[in-house]
């Protein structure tokens, strides 16, 4: 476990080298990398967030198959909700790259 986690994070380091290359401009942009961070922080948390949901409403759907209809609505815009999370971060991420 603990080799896993050293792999992890040297990997992590290792991929975010390029994001703190130097640009052709010549100056620094440090709202660049946290936007990048942000967007895969959302990402991985919007996955976390889905997974679950889904596996909730299986479950519900198993236990009450009559109410099938109100969980799947339920269910749908849930999974709208969170999806909205990755996709306004993302459109952050190209604010801040302009």
């Amino acid at each position: 476990m603990k080799n896993k986690m050293i792999l992890l994070a040297l990997g992590a380091l290792a991929s975010a080298a390029p994001m703190m290359a130097q640009g052709t401009s010549g100056g620094s942009d440090l709202k660049l990398p946290a936007a990048y961070i942000a967007m895969g922080i959302a990402a991985g948390l919007c996955g976390i967030g889905q997974g679950r949901a889904v596996a909730s409403s299986a479950e519900a759907m198993a236990r009450n198959p009559g109410a099938t209809a109100a969980i799947r609505f339920a269910l749908i815009l849930g999974l709208v909700l969170i999806e909205s999370l990755a996709l306004y971060t993302l459109v952050i991420t190209y604010v801040a790259k302009g």
